[in-house]
Protein backbone atom coordinates (compact mmCIF):
# COMPACT_ATOMS: atom_id res chain seq x y z
CA UNK A 1 0.00 0.00 0.00
CA UNK A 2 1.07 3.36 -0.97
CA UNK A 3 1.41 5.52 2.80
CA UNK A 4 3.77 8.29 1.09
CA UNK A 5 4.25 9.79 -2.41
CA UNK A 6 7.21 12.76 -2.47
CA UNK A 7 7.14 14.58 -5.66
CA UNK A 8 9.81 16.88 -6.80
CA UNK A 9 10.84 19.02 -10.11
CA UNK A 10 8.24 16.25 -11.88
CA UNK A 11 6.44 18.17 -15.21
CA UNK A 12 4.36 20.97 -13.49
CA UNK A 13 5.31 19.78 -10.11
CA UNK A 14 7.56 21.96 -7.97
CA UNK A 15 7.35 20.05 -4.61
CA UNK A 16 4.81 17.76 -3.81
CA UNK A 17 4.37 15.59 -0.51
CA UNK A 18 1.13 13.70 0.24
CA UNK A 19 0.38 10.66 2.83
CA UNK A 20 -2.13 8.38 2.60
CA UNK A 21 -4.01 5.21 4.24
CA UNK A 22 -6.06 2.34 2.65
CA UNK A 23 -9.23 3.56 1.11
CA UNK A 24 -10.96 5.07 -1.85
CA UNK A 25 -8.99 8.01 -3.27
CA UNK A 26 -10.41 10.24 -5.55
CA UNK A 27 -8.51 12.90 -7.79
CA UNK A 28 -10.69 15.90 -9.57
CA UNK A 29 -9.64 18.96 -10.80
CA UNK A 30 -10.64 21.13 -14.21
CA UNK A 31 -9.47 19.53 -17.76
CA UNK A 32 -5.34 20.43 -18.23
CA UNK A 33 -4.70 21.04 -14.37
CA UNK A 34 -2.28 18.26 -14.36
CA UNK A 35 -4.24 15.16 -13.00
CA UNK A 36 -2.71 13.08 -15.57
CA UNK A 37 0.88 14.08 -13.95
CA UNK A 38 -0.07 12.77 -10.54
CA UNK A 39 -0.30 9.49 -12.66
CA UNK A 40 2.47 9.95 -14.71
CA UNK A 41 4.57 10.41 -11.14
CA UNK A 42 3.46 7.42 -9.89
CA UNK A 43 3.83 5.46 -13.36
CA UNK A 44 7.20 6.76 -13.15
CA UNK A 45 7.61 5.01 -9.68
CA UNK A 46 6.17 1.97 -10.98
CA UNK A 47 8.88 1.54 -13.47
CA UNK A 48 7.73 2.96 -16.51
CA UNK A 49 10.33 4.36 -18.80
CA UNK A 50 11.28 8.28 -18.11
CA UNK A 51 13.38 10.69 -19.88
CA UNK A 52 14.87 14.37 -19.67
CA UNK A 53 11.13 14.99 -20.60
CA UNK A 54 9.59 14.62 -17.40
CA UNK A 55 11.91 16.79 -15.39
CA UNK A 56 10.20 20.68 -14.51
CA UNK A 57 11.53 23.23 -17.12
CA UNK A 58 14.77 24.45 -14.62
CA UNK A 59 15.78 21.84 -12.53
CA UNK A 60 18.44 19.58 -13.09
CA UNK A 61 16.39 16.22 -12.23
CA UNK A 62 13.01 14.89 -11.15
CA UNK A 63 12.48 12.64 -7.68
CA UNK A 64 9.71 10.71 -7.08
CA UNK A 65 10.00 9.02 -3.98
CA UNK A 66 7.70 6.51 -1.84
CA UNK A 67 7.02 4.59 1.25
CA UNK A 68 5.13 1.27 0.68
CA UNK A 69 3.98 -0.74 3.33
CA UNK A 70 3.56 -4.60 2.64
CA UNK A 71 1.03 -7.04 3.48
CA UNK A 72 2.70 -10.37 4.99
CA UNK A 73 0.27 -12.08 2.57
CA UNK A 74 1.91 -10.94 -0.61
CA UNK A 75 4.29 -13.88 -0.23
CA UNK A 76 5.69 -13.04 -4.07
CA UNK A 77 6.76 -9.59 -3.06
CA UNK A 78 8.18 -11.08 0.53
CA UNK A 79 9.67 -13.08 -1.53
CA UNK A 80 11.35 -11.19 -4.32
CA UNK A 81 12.96 -9.11 -1.56
CA UNK A 82 14.43 -11.95 0.36
CA UNK A 83 16.28 -12.98 -2.28
CA UNK A 84 18.01 -9.78 -2.94
CA UNK A 85 18.42 -9.57 0.40
CA UNK A 86 16.09 -6.37 0.76
CA UNK A 87 15.22 -5.63 4.16
CA UNK A 88 11.86 -4.49 5.71
CA UNK A 89 11.81 -1.93 8.72
CA UNK A 90 8.56 -2.28 10.01
CA UNK A 91 6.74 -3.88 7.55
CA UNK A 92 7.66 -1.36 4.54
CA UNK A 93 10.72 0.12 2.62
CA UNK A 94 11.49 3.57 0.96
CA UNK A 95 11.79 3.46 -2.72
CA UNK A 96 13.45 6.83 -4.74
CA UNK A 97 14.00 7.17 -8.63
CA UNK A 98 15.52 10.05 -10.38
CA UNK A 99 16.31 10.94 -13.67
CA UNK A 100 18.91 13.28 -14.50
CA UNK A 101 18.62 16.17 -18.30
CA UNK A 102 21.68 13.58 -19.43
CA UNK A 103 18.53 10.94 -19.39
CA UNK A 104 20.64 8.87 -17.15
CA UNK A 105 18.69 8.09 -13.99
CA UNK A 106 18.94 6.04 -10.40
CA UNK A 107 16.72 3.73 -8.38
CA UNK A 108 16.70 2.54 -5.17
CA UNK A 109 14.99 0.02 -2.40
CA UNK A 110 16.35 0.12 0.62
CA UNK A 111 19.01 2.50 -0.67
CA UNK A 112 19.87 -0.48 -2.39
CA UNK A 113 20.38 -0.09 -6.54
CA UNK A 114 17.92 -1.50 -8.57
CA UNK A 115 17.18 -1.85 -12.17
CA UNK A 116 14.17 -0.29 -13.94
CA UNK A 117 13.30 -3.85 -14.62
CA UNK A 118 13.79 -4.82 -11.51
CA UNK A 119 11.68 -1.90 -10.53
CA UNK A 120 8.59 -3.01 -12.52
CA UNK A 121 8.73 -6.68 -11.61
CA UNK A 122 8.54 -5.89 -7.73
CA UNK A 123 5.53 -2.88 -8.28
CA UNK A 124 3.79 -5.49 -10.10
CA UNK A 125 3.10 -7.42 -7.21
CA UNK A 126 1.69 -4.30 -5.40
CA UNK A 127 -0.17 -1.96 -7.81
CA UNK A 128 -2.06 -2.59 -10.54
CA UNK A 129 -2.61 0.94 -13.01
CA UNK A 130 -5.13 1.20 -15.50
CA UNK A 131 -4.55 3.87 -17.55
CA UNK A 132 -6.27 5.78 -19.83
CA UNK A 133 -4.90 3.10 -22.82
CA UNK A 134 -5.18 0.02 -20.71
CA UNK A 135 -8.45 -0.66 -22.61
CA UNK A 136 -6.13 -1.64 -25.28
CA UNK A 137 -4.53 -4.65 -23.45
CA UNK A 138 -8.20 -5.80 -22.86
CA UNK A 139 -8.62 -6.85 -26.47
CA UNK A 140 -5.27 -9.44 -26.16
CA UNK A 141 -6.18 -12.69 -25.70
CA UNK A 142 -2.98 -12.82 -23.61
CA UNK A 143 -4.22 -10.69 -21.32
CA UNK A 144 -7.53 -12.64 -21.11
CA UNK A 145 -5.45 -15.68 -19.77
CA UNK A 146 -3.51 -13.52 -17.53
CA UNK A 147 -6.58 -12.61 -15.58
CA UNK A 148 -8.34 -16.14 -15.72
CA UNK A 149 -5.60 -17.61 -14.31
CA UNK A 150 -5.20 -15.31 -11.18
CA UNK A 151 -9.22 -15.56 -10.55
CA UNK A 152 -8.24 -19.27 -10.78
CA UNK A 153 -5.04 -19.43 -8.19
CA UNK A 154 -3.47 -20.68 -11.06
CA UNK A 155 -0.24 -17.82 -11.56
CA UNK A 156 2.58 -20.07 -9.47
CA UNK A 157 1.13 -23.12 -11.62
CA UNK A 158 1.59 -21.78 -15.02
CA UNK A 159 4.79 -20.05 -14.12
CA UNK A 160 5.76 -23.86 -13.64
CA UNK A 161 4.09 -25.02 -16.68
CA UNK A 162 6.10 -22.56 -18.70
CA UNK A 163 9.24 -23.08 -16.85
CA UNK A 164 8.49 -26.94 -18.49
CA UNK A 165 7.61 -26.48 -21.92
CA UNK A 166 10.54 -23.77 -22.41
CA UNK A 167 13.31 -26.59 -20.57
CA UNK A 168 11.30 -29.39 -23.45
CA UNK A 169 11.76 -26.68 -26.29
CA UNK A 170 15.46 -25.81 -25.84
CA UNK A 171 16.36 -29.75 -25.76
CA UNK A 172 14.20 -30.71 -28.25
CA UNK A 173 15.98 -27.64 -30.32
CA UNK A 174 19.23 -29.62 -29.32
CA UNK A 175 17.67 -33.03 -29.71
CA UNK A 176 16.85 -31.48 -33.89
CA UNK A 177 20.43 -29.82 -34.06
CA UNK A 178 22.31 -33.24 -33.40
CA UNK A 179 20.05 -34.86 -35.88
CA UNK A 180 20.41 -32.69 -39.08
CA UNK A 181 24.29 -32.47 -38.21
CA UNK A 182 24.58 -36.65 -38.34
CA UNK A 183 25.95 -36.62 -41.63
CA UNK A 184 28.69 -33.86 -40.74
CA UNK A 185 28.92 -36.19 -37.45
CA UNK A 186 29.59 -39.41 -39.63
CA UNK A 187 31.77 -37.55 -42.15
CA UNK A 188 34.30 -36.01 -39.55
CA UNK A 189 34.54 -39.85 -37.91
CA UNK A 190 35.39 -40.76 -41.19
CA UNK A 191 37.87 -38.00 -41.12
CA UNK A 192 39.19 -38.68 -38.23
CA UNK A 193 39.67 -42.89 -37.88
CA UNK A 194 41.41 -42.20 -41.05
CA UNK A 195 43.51 -39.93 -39.54
CA UNK A 196 44.22 -42.44 -36.38
CA UNK A 197 44.84 -45.71 -38.70
CA UNK A 198 47.59 -43.47 -41.04
CA UNK A 199 49.37 -42.29 -37.66
CA UNK A 200 49.05 -45.93 -36.16
CA UNK A 201 50.21 -47.38 -39.43
CA UNK A 202 53.31 -45.20 -40.11
CA UNK A 203 54.13 -45.66 -35.85
CA UNK A 204 56.21 -42.35 -35.55
CA UNK A 205 58.82 -42.68 -32.66
CA UNK A 206 60.32 -39.62 -30.96
CA UNK A 207 63.55 -38.06 -32.37
CA UNK A 208 63.29 -40.68 -35.69
CA UNK A 209 63.60 -38.09 -37.88
CA UNK A 210 66.67 -36.61 -37.13
CA UNK A 211 68.51 -40.30 -36.79
CA UNK A 212 67.56 -41.54 -40.17
CA UNK A 213 68.30 -37.81 -41.56
CA UNK A 214 72.04 -39.05 -40.40
CA UNK A 215 71.92 -42.23 -41.55
CA UNK A 216 71.02 -41.15 -45.25
CA UNK A 217 73.74 -37.91 -45.27
CA UNK A 218 76.17 -40.62 -44.25
CA UNK A 219 74.82 -43.66 -46.89
CA UNK A 220 74.44 -40.31 -49.72
CA UNK A 221 78.54 -39.86 -49.07
CA UNK A 222 80.01 -43.50 -48.69
CA UNK A 223 83.05 -42.61 -51.57
CA UNK A 224 83.55 -39.52 -49.17
CA UNK A 225 83.28 -41.37 -46.76
CA UNK A 226 85.38 -44.21 -47.76
CA UNK A 227 88.20 -42.11 -48.46
CA UNK A 228 88.69 -40.10 -45.90
CA UNK A 229 88.37 -42.95 -43.53
CA UNK A 230 90.76 -45.13 -45.24
CA UNK A 231 93.59 -41.81 -45.52
CA UNK A 232 92.75 -41.75 -41.54
CA UNK A 233 93.46 -45.60 -41.53
CA UNK A 234 96.84 -45.09 -42.83
CA UNK A 235 97.99 -42.26 -40.57
CA UNK A 236 96.84 -44.02 -37.59
CA UNK A 237 98.31 -47.48 -38.25
CA UNK A 238 98.94 -48.05 -41.60
CA UNK A 239 102.30 -46.27 -42.70
CA UNK A 240 105.26 -46.76 -42.00
CA UNK A 241 105.20 -43.18 -40.08
CA UNK A 242 101.80 -43.60 -38.59
CA UNK A 243 100.83 -42.41 -34.98
CA UNK A 244 100.72 -46.16 -33.84
CA UNK A 245 104.07 -46.89 -35.11
CA UNK A 246 105.90 -43.75 -34.15
CA UNK A 247 104.39 -44.49 -30.78
CA UNK A 248 105.42 -47.79 -29.89
CA UNK A 249 109.22 -46.35 -31.59
CA UNK A 250 109.07 -43.76 -28.88
CA UNK A 251 107.66 -45.82 -26.04
CA UNK A 252 110.56 -48.81 -26.45
CA UNK A 253 113.24 -45.81 -26.65
CA UNK A 254 111.92 -43.92 -23.72
CA UNK A 255 111.45 -47.60 -21.45
CA UNK A 256 115.80 -48.02 -22.30
CA UNK A 257 116.48 -44.19 -21.50
CA UNK A 258 114.24 -44.55 -18.09
CA UNK A 259 116.56 -47.49 -17.18
CA UNK A 260 119.54 -45.14 -17.51
CA UNK A 261 118.06 -42.01 -16.11
CA UNK A 262 114.97 -42.38 -13.11
CA UNK A 263 113.83 -38.55 -14.16
CA UNK A 264 112.55 -39.78 -17.58
CA UNK A 265 110.32 -42.50 -15.42
CA UNK A 266 107.05 -39.75 -15.96
CA UNK A 267 107.89 -39.67 -19.21
CA UNK A 268 107.72 -42.62 -20.26
CA UNK A 269 104.53 -43.95 -18.35
CA UNK A 270 103.06 -41.00 -19.92
CA UNK A 271 104.25 -41.93 -23.48
CA UNK A 272 102.85 -45.68 -22.58
CA UNK A 273 99.82 -44.14 -21.50
CA UNK A 274 99.68 -42.44 -25.19
CA UNK A 275 100.83 -46.00 -26.43
CA UNK A 276 97.83 -47.84 -25.25
CA UNK A 277 95.49 -44.76 -26.23
CA UNK A 278 96.72 -44.48 -29.72
CA UNK A 279 96.39 -48.85 -29.79
CA UNK A 280 92.82 -48.65 -28.21
CA UNK A 281 92.24 -45.95 -30.69
CA UNK A 282 93.42 -47.90 -33.89
CA UNK A 283 91.06 -50.99 -32.88
CA UNK A 284 88.24 -49.18 -32.34
CA UNK A 285 88.56 -47.38 -35.79
CA UNK A 286 89.81 -50.59 -37.51
CA UNK A 287 86.43 -51.91 -36.25
CA UNK A 288 84.67 -49.03 -37.71
CA UNK A 289 86.22 -49.49 -41.02
CA UNK A 290 85.58 -52.83 -41.37
CA UNK A 291 81.72 -52.70 -40.51
CA UNK A 292 81.96 -49.68 -43.16
CA UNK A 293 79.77 -51.05 -46.23
CA UNK A 294 77.64 -49.34 -48.87
CA UNK A 295 73.67 -50.32 -48.53
CA UNK A 296 71.61 -48.78 -51.75
CA UNK A 297 68.91 -50.42 -50.17
CA UNK A 298 69.09 -49.23 -47.14
CA UNK A 299 69.49 -45.88 -48.43
CA UNK A 300 66.27 -46.21 -50.41
CA UNK A 301 64.67 -47.27 -46.96
CA UNK A 302 65.55 -44.48 -44.83
CA UNK A 303 64.86 -41.71 -47.87
CA UNK A 304 60.99 -43.71 -48.21
CA UNK A 305 60.63 -43.46 -44.51
CA UNK A 306 62.04 -40.04 -43.91
CA UNK A 307 59.99 -39.25 -46.94
CA UNK A 308 56.44 -40.84 -44.89
CA UNK A 309 57.47 -38.49 -41.44
CA UNK A 310 57.49 -35.46 -43.95
CA UNK A 311 53.99 -36.11 -45.08
CA UNK A 312 52.52 -36.75 -41.64
CA UNK A 313 54.36 -33.71 -40.32
CA UNK A 314 52.85 -31.57 -42.96
CA UNK A 315 49.31 -32.68 -41.52
CA UNK A 316 49.69 -33.16 -38.54
CA UNK A 317 52.56 -30.94 -36.76
CA UNK A 318 56.42 -30.19 -37.13
CA UNK A 319 58.24 -33.07 -35.35
CA UNK A 320 56.74 -36.57 -34.32
CA UNK A 321 55.87 -35.67 -30.74
CA UNK A 322 53.24 -33.24 -32.61
CA UNK A 323 52.39 -36.08 -34.70
CA UNK A 324 51.37 -38.09 -32.10
CA UNK A 325 49.60 -35.70 -29.76
CA UNK A 326 47.50 -34.90 -32.72
CA UNK A 327 46.34 -39.07 -33.10
CA UNK A 328 45.86 -38.68 -29.08
CA UNK A 329 43.18 -35.65 -29.48
CA UNK A 330 41.74 -37.39 -32.56
CA UNK A 331 41.15 -40.42 -30.66
CA UNK A 332 39.53 -38.51 -27.54
CA UNK A 333 36.94 -36.93 -30.48
CA UNK A 334 36.63 -40.28 -31.80
CA UNK A 335 35.20 -41.16 -28.23
CA UNK A 336 32.95 -38.51 -28.09
CA UNK A 337 31.39 -38.25 -30.67
CA UNK A 338 31.12 -41.97 -30.29
CA UNK A 339 29.22 -40.91 -27.08
CA UNK A 340 26.85 -38.57 -29.11
CA UNK A 341 24.40 -41.50 -29.67
CA UNK A 342 24.24 -41.99 -25.84
CA UNK A 343 23.64 -38.42 -25.37
CA UNK A 344 21.17 -38.06 -27.76
CA UNK A 345 19.05 -41.38 -26.63
CA UNK A 346 19.68 -39.91 -22.86
CA UNK A 347 17.97 -36.56 -24.46
CA UNK A 348 15.33 -38.45 -25.43
CA UNK A 349 14.54 -39.91 -22.43
CA UNK A 350 14.37 -36.55 -20.58
CA UNK A 351 12.10 -35.41 -23.40
CA UNK A 352 9.99 -37.71 -23.01
CA UNK A 353 9.79 -37.22 -19.25
CA UNK A 354 9.26 -34.14 -19.63
CA UNK A 355 6.64 -34.20 -21.82
CA UNK A 356 4.69 -36.60 -19.62
CA UNK A 357 5.00 -33.90 -16.83
CA UNK A 358 3.51 -31.43 -19.78
CA UNK A 359 0.71 -33.47 -20.68
CA UNK A 360 0.01 -34.24 -16.81
CA UNK A 361 0.27 -30.62 -15.51
CA UNK A 362 -1.94 -28.89 -18.82
CA UNK A 363 -4.37 -31.51 -18.25
CA UNK A 364 -4.85 -30.11 -14.47
CA UNK A 365 -5.12 -26.40 -15.59
CA UNK A 366 -7.17 -26.96 -17.92
CA UNK A 367 -9.29 -28.55 -15.64
CA UNK A 368 -9.15 -25.67 -12.97
CA UNK A 369 -9.50 -23.07 -15.93
CA UNK A 370 -12.59 -24.61 -16.88
CA UNK A 371 -14.15 -24.70 -13.89
CA UNK A 372 -13.10 -21.01 -13.35
CA UNK A 373 -14.30 -19.62 -15.90
CA UNK A 374 -18.04 -20.53 -15.93
CA UNK A 375 -17.19 -18.92 -12.49
CA UNK A 376 -15.72 -15.91 -13.85
CA UNK A 377 -18.37 -15.74 -16.36
CA UNK A 378 -21.17 -15.36 -14.36
CA UNK A 379 -20.34 -12.92 -11.63
CA UNK A 380 -19.03 -10.33 -14.45
CA UNK A 381 -22.14 -10.87 -15.94
CA UNK A 382 -23.92 -9.78 -12.37
CA UNK A 383 -21.31 -6.80 -11.86
CA UNK A 384 -22.03 -5.75 -15.50
CA UNK A 385 -26.00 -5.66 -15.21
CA UNK A 386 -25.12 -3.44 -11.63
CA UNK A 387 -23.35 -1.03 -14.30
CA UNK A 388 -25.79 -0.63 -16.81
CA UNK A 389 -25.34 -3.85 -18.62
CA UNK A 390 -28.45 -5.64 -17.62
CA UNK A 391 -28.76 -7.51 -20.80
CA UNK A 392 -25.22 -8.28 -21.19
CA UNK A 393 -23.62 -11.58 -21.39
CA UNK A 394 -20.30 -12.18 -20.44
CA UNK A 395 -18.33 -15.71 -21.14
CA UNK A 396 -14.93 -16.71 -20.57
CA UNK A 397 -14.21 -19.13 -23.35
CA UNK A 398 -11.67 -22.00 -22.51
CA UNK A 399 -10.65 -23.82 -26.01
CA UNK A 400 -8.07 -26.48 -26.64
CA UNK A 401 -5.34 -24.79 -28.83
CA UNK A 402 -6.34 -27.93 -31.29
CA UNK A 403 -4.72 -31.82 -32.12
CA UNK A 404 -0.71 -30.93 -34.29
CA UNK A 405 0.85 -33.73 -36.12
CA UNK A 406 2.51 -35.67 -32.73
CA UNK A 407 -1.26 -35.11 -30.04
CA UNK A 408 -2.54 -32.06 -28.33
CA UNK A 409 -0.97 -28.81 -28.87
CA UNK A 410 0.74 -26.92 -26.15
CA UNK A 411 1.82 -23.28 -25.52
CA UNK A 412 3.71 -21.79 -23.52
CA UNK A 413 1.65 -21.58 -20.92
CA UNK A 414 -0.87 -24.96 -21.19
CA UNK A 415 -3.07 -26.96 -23.85
CA UNK A 416 -5.84 -23.70 -23.97
CA UNK A 417 -6.73 -20.89 -25.76
CA UNK A 418 -8.77 -18.44 -23.23
CA UNK A 419 -10.76 -15.30 -24.47
CA UNK A 420 -13.47 -13.16 -23.11
CA UNK A 421 -16.27 -12.62 -25.23
CA UNK A 422 -19.40 -10.69 -25.09
CA UNK A 423 -23.07 -10.19 -25.77
CA UNK A 424 -23.94 -6.19 -24.91
CA UNK A 425 -27.97 -6.99 -26.01
CA UNK A 426 -30.12 -9.69 -25.56
CA UNK A 427 -30.84 -11.50 -29.34
CA UNK A 428 -26.85 -11.09 -29.77
CA UNK A 429 -24.36 -13.74 -30.01
CA UNK A 430 -21.52 -13.25 -28.13
CA UNK A 431 -18.70 -11.30 -29.89
CA UNK A 432 -14.87 -10.91 -29.36
CA UNK A 433 -14.33 -8.39 -27.39
CA UNK A 434 -12.11 -6.33 -30.02
CA UNK A 435 -15.69 -5.98 -31.45
CA UNK A 436 -17.09 -3.57 -28.72
CA UNK A 437 -17.19 0.01 -29.83
CA UNK A 438 -17.96 1.55 -26.98
CA UNK A 439 -14.99 2.47 -24.53
CA UNK A 440 -18.04 2.88 -22.07
CA UNK A 441 -18.53 -0.70 -22.26
CA UNK A 442 -15.00 -1.47 -22.11
CA UNK A 443 -14.71 0.38 -19.18
CA UNK A 444 -17.73 -1.28 -17.53
CA UNK A 445 -15.67 -5.00 -18.29
CA UNK A 446 -12.70 -3.46 -17.05
CA UNK A 447 -13.95 -2.88 -13.71
CA UNK A 448 -15.99 -5.70 -13.54
CA UNK A 449 -12.80 -7.75 -13.78
CA UNK A 450 -10.94 -5.82 -11.64
CA UNK A 451 -13.75 -6.04 -8.97
CA UNK A 452 -13.70 -10.19 -9.14
CA UNK A 453 -9.96 -9.62 -9.15
CA UNK A 454 -9.38 -7.81 -6.06
CA UNK A 455 -10.91 -10.37 -3.88
CA UNK A 456 -8.68 -13.13 -5.75
CA UNK A 457 -5.11 -11.45 -5.52
CA UNK A 458 -2.63 -10.10 -3.20
CA UNK A 459 -2.18 -6.72 -5.25
CA UNK A 460 -2.41 -3.93 -2.59
CA UNK A 461 -3.11 -0.62 -4.43
CA UNK A 462 -5.02 0.37 -7.93
CA UNK A 463 -5.04 2.84 -9.80
CA UNK A 464 -8.12 3.82 -12.12
CA UNK A 465 -6.91 6.73 -14.69
CA UNK A 466 -10.39 8.54 -15.99
CA UNK A 467 -12.39 4.76 -15.75
CA UNK A 468 -15.32 6.79 -16.50
CA UNK A 469 -14.82 7.17 -19.98
CA UNK A 470 -18.43 7.32 -22.03
CA UNK A 471 -20.40 7.05 -18.88
CA UNK A 472 -22.66 8.91 -16.78
CA UNK A 473 -25.81 8.85 -14.84
CA UNK A 474 -27.09 5.90 -13.11
CA UNK A 475 -23.99 4.30 -14.43
CA UNK A 476 -21.79 6.51 -13.37
CA UNK A 477 -23.05 5.99 -10.18
CA UNK A 478 -23.07 1.93 -9.98
CA UNK A 479 -19.43 2.68 -11.01
CA UNK A 480 -18.99 4.43 -7.75
CA UNK A 481 -20.36 2.36 -5.74
CA UNK A 482 -18.09 -0.41 -6.82
CA UNK A 483 -15.16 1.49 -6.95
CA UNK A 484 -15.71 1.75 -3.13
CA UNK A 485 -16.55 -1.36 -2.73
CA UNK A 486 -13.05 -2.55 -3.61
CA UNK A 487 -11.72 0.02 -1.79
CA UNK A 488 -13.07 -1.72 1.73
CA UNK A 489 -10.28 -4.30 0.50
CA UNK A 490 -7.94 -2.33 -1.35
CA UNK A 491 -6.44 1.11 -1.40
CA UNK A 492 -7.69 2.69 -4.52
CA UNK A 493 -6.83 5.89 -6.74
CA UNK A 494 -9.37 7.46 -8.75
CA UNK A 495 -8.93 9.90 -11.87
CA UNK A 496 -12.47 11.03 -12.43
CA UNK A 497 -14.37 13.93 -14.05
CA UNK A 498 -18.02 12.26 -12.70
CA UNK A 499 -19.05 14.01 -9.38
CA UNK A 500 -21.33 10.58 -8.59
CA UNK A 501 -17.96 8.94 -8.39
CA UNK A 502 -16.25 11.15 -6.68
CA UNK A 503 -18.85 11.52 -3.60
CA UNK A 504 -18.32 7.95 -3.04
CA UNK A 505 -14.49 8.69 -1.93
CA UNK A 506 -13.20 8.30 1.67
CA UNK A 507 -10.64 11.37 0.37
CA UNK A 508 -10.91 13.78 -2.06
CA UNK A 509 -7.96 15.38 -3.62
CA UNK A 510 -8.38 18.36 -6.05
CA UNK A 511 -5.39 18.80 -8.43
CA UNK A 512 -5.47 23.01 -9.78
CA UNK A 513 -2.97 24.39 -11.92
CA UNK A 514 -1.65 27.76 -10.80
CA UNK A 515 1.20 30.49 -11.77
CA UNK A 516 2.91 32.10 -9.16
CA UNK A 517 6.22 34.07 -9.70
CA UNK A 518 5.35 33.94 -13.64
CA UNK A 519 5.83 29.60 -13.41
CA UNK A 520 2.79 27.89 -14.12
CA UNK A 521 2.97 25.09 -10.83
CA UNK A 522 0.39 22.06 -10.07
CA UNK A 523 -0.60 21.65 -6.79
CA UNK A 524 -2.99 19.40 -4.93
CA UNK A 525 -5.10 20.28 -2.04
CA UNK A 526 -7.54 17.90 0.38
CA UNK A 527 -10.83 18.62 0.06
CA UNK A 528 -13.06 18.57 2.97
CA UNK A 529 -16.85 19.83 4.19
CA UNK A 530 -17.29 23.29 2.02
CA UNK A 531 -14.44 23.09 -0.14
CA UNK A 532 -15.42 19.49 -1.10
CA UNK A 533 -19.33 20.91 -1.83
CA UNK A 534 -17.99 23.61 -4.07
CA UNK A 535 -15.64 20.98 -5.92
CA UNK A 536 -18.37 18.58 -6.25
CA UNK A 537 -21.09 21.16 -7.41
CA UNK A 538 -18.42 22.40 -10.29
CA UNK A 539 -18.04 18.97 -11.57
CA UNK A 540 -22.17 18.59 -11.79
CA UNK A 541 -22.91 21.83 -13.33
CA UNK A 542 -19.74 23.79 -14.36
CA UNK A 543 -20.07 26.56 -11.26
CA UNK A 544 -20.97 26.72 -7.74
CA UNK A 545 -24.59 27.87 -8.07
CA UNK A 546 -27.57 27.18 -5.53
CA UNK A 547 -28.56 24.55 -7.82
CA UNK A 548 -25.62 22.61 -7.89
CA UNK A 549 -24.64 23.40 -4.26
CA UNK A 550 -28.34 22.00 -3.58
CA UNK A 551 -27.27 19.15 -5.62
CA UNK A 552 -23.74 18.56 -4.53
CA UNK A 553 -25.72 18.79 -0.63
CA UNK A 554 -28.18 15.71 -1.79
CA UNK A 555 -25.37 13.33 -3.51
CA UNK A 556 -22.88 13.99 -0.56
CA UNK A 557 -25.80 13.10 1.83
CA UNK A 558 -26.59 9.80 0.40
CA UNK A 559 -23.40 8.34 -1.09
CA UNK A 560 -20.70 10.64 0.98
CA UNK A 561 -18.21 10.40 3.79
CA UNK A 562 -18.27 12.93 6.35
CA UNK A 563 -14.78 14.19 7.43
CA UNK A 564 -14.33 12.75 10.17
CA UNK A 565 -15.12 9.62 8.39
CA UNK A 566 -11.86 10.12 5.90
CA UNK A 567 -9.33 8.14 5.70
CA UNK A 568 -6.65 10.14 6.71
CA UNK A 569 -5.01 11.95 4.10
CA UNK A 570 -2.32 13.82 5.78
CA UNK A 571 -2.06 17.45 4.30
CA UNK A 572 -0.02 20.33 5.29
CA UNK A 573 -0.06 23.40 3.52
CA UNK A 574 0.21 24.04 -0.01
CA UNK A 575 1.04 20.27 -1.78
CA UNK A 576 2.72 21.42 -4.95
Amino acid sequence: MLEELIVQNYALIDSLSLSFEQGFNVLTGETGAGKSIIVGSLSFLLGAKAGAEVIRSGADEARVSAVVSLGKENQDALDWLTTRDIALEDDRFILRRTVKRSGRGSISIQQVPVTRRDLAELMAFLFDLHGQHTHESLLRRETHRRYLDRFAGLERETLEFNRLFLNHTDLQKRLEAQVSSERDRNIRLEVLNYTVTEISKAAPQKGESRELESEAQRLGDFEKLSGQVNAAAAALFEDDLSVLGLARRARTSLESAAAIDEELSPVAQRMEDLYYEAEDLAAEFRAYREGLRYDPERLEAVEARLALLYRLKKKYGPDEEAILDYQAKALAEIEALAGVEEHREKLKAEIALLENAITSRAGVISARRTAAAQELSTRITGILADLGMPHARFSVSVSSKGQGAEGVRYGPWGADEVEFLIAANIGEPLKELSRIASGGELSRVMLAIKTVLSEADTLETLVFDEIDTGIGGAVALSVGEYLARIGVLKQIFCVTHLASIAVRADNHLKVEKKTEAERTITTVVLLEGDTRRHEIARMLAGDAGAAALAHADALLAKYGHSAEHGKGVNHGENYR
